[in-house]
């Protein structure tokens, strides 16, 4: 994703409300997490060439580049919306139909997204695509997780994440050779042979899941938790930026805190609540949860910004773009084999601290790129901060469910994932901000370089907040997971 390709690929999702079962032979195991792959690498593949492309459609839509920031937003409202009733759908209609289903979903959407013909059509399939990906990455995750133990967790997300990762890495120069050589167009079709392919593999390769009988859906929380978080997406999106009436903006933030209020209210009395506020009881989920959304908020808008900047400001073609900017993602590929290393030498305390501050660091180099740059010292930086944001998004997910009982990993895992998207679109708007009030402020009406300089350095202050918020946790936190206290003692 250009705003949460990277995030995906690198997420651990807990199991569902059903038992963890023993997990098969491993060599399954490992045939399993290849297979389901197949839907990270599509989510991660469309979600990277969309930022690359985001200049070329808004010439060809007829709109602002800052507009289009919407087409990746409502894809991750979307998203956020319909991850809570994920858990609960694959354990009542199976974790395998379910699965199926929801890549057929995300395909069909994707056709429609190269079909467009304007912003409002647009936005409205990427919100289809959005309900599609909400189904089909968290069951993707569930099927490969109900096969193993707890403390082979880290192992299992290397191997479900790592064809994942080849999303971000091919996205950026595939989505820019497609866009200057076919059509933005081609970049949302390239999904469906995609999808093709993994129907098929699914279909003849991973066992069926049997259906479980779940406690009866909280359609009240889950109504209120989603329209509290339209709401104030909505509100986010849209302030300040003269697309709406100025009073709509602040309606949907005012509507989005009541809405969400009524939702905590709601969750503190409900007998099987949607949002199950007491797993923030749980310090590491809590903590794993806070300080890893923090994080994404400000990693988030890196993505969104970089393509952009490089066309603009730096005037390179997407196919140049795309290219420099895959300096992230292999970034990320090249740490993730030395994620379990480094938790099990620092623990999850000291690399959540320290490496949110590395990160920050480099999101503030970002901030003195200028045309002057070779693009070689750029794709040197953008690969730095690609290994330190994979080790941090791999180390606050799997945090976020090392100390959860069994029988709370469903909904464990509706509210790390609700937060994550949460947080990246968050990411995008809080980006998208920093760039157009800088602009207006320097009466430009459109970005130059000192803008994308005020962006990224706005973007590296939450990623920085997030350090002393790791800096809590204790110093043994999710030893079980990480191997920290035995590797010492």
């Amino acid at each position: 994703m250009a705003v949460s390709g990277l995030d995906a690929a690198e997420g651990v999702a807990g199991a569902s409300a059903a038992q963890v079962a023993d997990p098969g032979p491993p060599r399954s195991s490992r045939l399993v997490a290849l297979i389901v792959a197949s839907a990270l690498l599509m989510q991660n593949l469309d979600s990277s060439v969309i930022a690359t492309a985001l200049p070329t459609m808004a010439r060809e839509l007829g709109t602002e580049p800052l507009h289009l920031s919407a087409a990746i937003t409502s894809y991750l409202v979307a998203l956020t919306v319909f991850i809570p009733v994920s858990g609960w759908v694959a354990d009542r209609f199976g974790a395998k139909r379910v699965f199926m289903v929801a890549i057929g979903v995300f395909a069909f959407a994707s056709m429609l997204c190269g079909l467009s013909r304007g912003l409002g059509e647009l936005v409205a399939a990427r919100v289809l695509q959005g309900m599609g990906g909400a189904m089909m990455v968290p069951v993707a995750r569930l099927l490969l997780m109900r096969r193993i133990r707890p403390e082979e967790m880290v192992r299992a997300t290397t191997w479900l994440s790592m064809p994942g990762l080849m999303g971000p890495i091919l996205g950026p120069p595939l989505g820019g050779l497609l866009t200057d050589t076919v059509s933005w167009r081609a970049v949302f079709w390239i999904n469906l042979p995609i999808a093709a392919v993994g129907l098929l593999m699914v279909w003849r390769f991973v066992p069926a899941s049997d259906e479980a009988r779940p406690p009866r859906l909280d359609l009240v929380g889950v109504t209120l938790i989603g329209a509290a978080l339209a709401s104030l997406m909505f509100g986010a999106e849209t302030v300040g930026r003269g697309v709406v009436p100025e009073w709509l903006p602040v309606l949907g933030f005012a509507l989005g805190a009541a809405l969400g209020w009524a939702a905590v209210r709601w969750a503190r009395r409900a007998p099987h609540p949607a949002l199950d506020l007491g797993l923030f009881s749980v310090p590491t989920f809590a903590l794993g949860v806070g300080a890893g959304s923090l994080f994404r908020v400000g990693a988030g808008a890196a993505p969104f910004l970089l393509p952009l900047f490089l066309q603009l400001g730096f005037g390179a073609s997407a196919t140049v773009s795309g290219l420099v900017t895959l300096a992230t993602a292999l970034g990320a590929f090249l740490m993730k084999p030395m994620t379990t290393a480094a938790l099990r030498r620092f623990g999850f305390r000291d690399v959540l601290t320290w490496n949110a501050v590395v990160v920050a660091v480099t999101l503030g180099a970002c901030a003195a790129f200028n045309p002057s740059w070779p693009l070689w010292a750029v794709f040197l930086v953008l690969a730095a901060g690609g290994l330190a944001r994979s080790l941090q998004f791999t180390s606050s997910n799997a945090l976020s469910y090392v100390d959860v009982p069994s029988g709370k990993l469903s909904a464990a895992t509706s509210i790390a994932g609700t937060a994550q998207q949460l947080s990246m679109a968050l990411g995008v708007t809080w980006g998208a901000s920093w760039l157009a009030a800088s602009a207006a402020i320097a009466g430009r009406a459109e970005p130059a370089v000192p803008d994308f300089a005020i962006a990224f350095l706005g973007a590296a202050l939450p990623t920085l907040l997030a350090a002393p918020l790791a800096a809590r946790l204790a110093p043994d936190a999710g030893a079980t997971a990480s191997g920290h206290g035995r590797a010492r003692g």
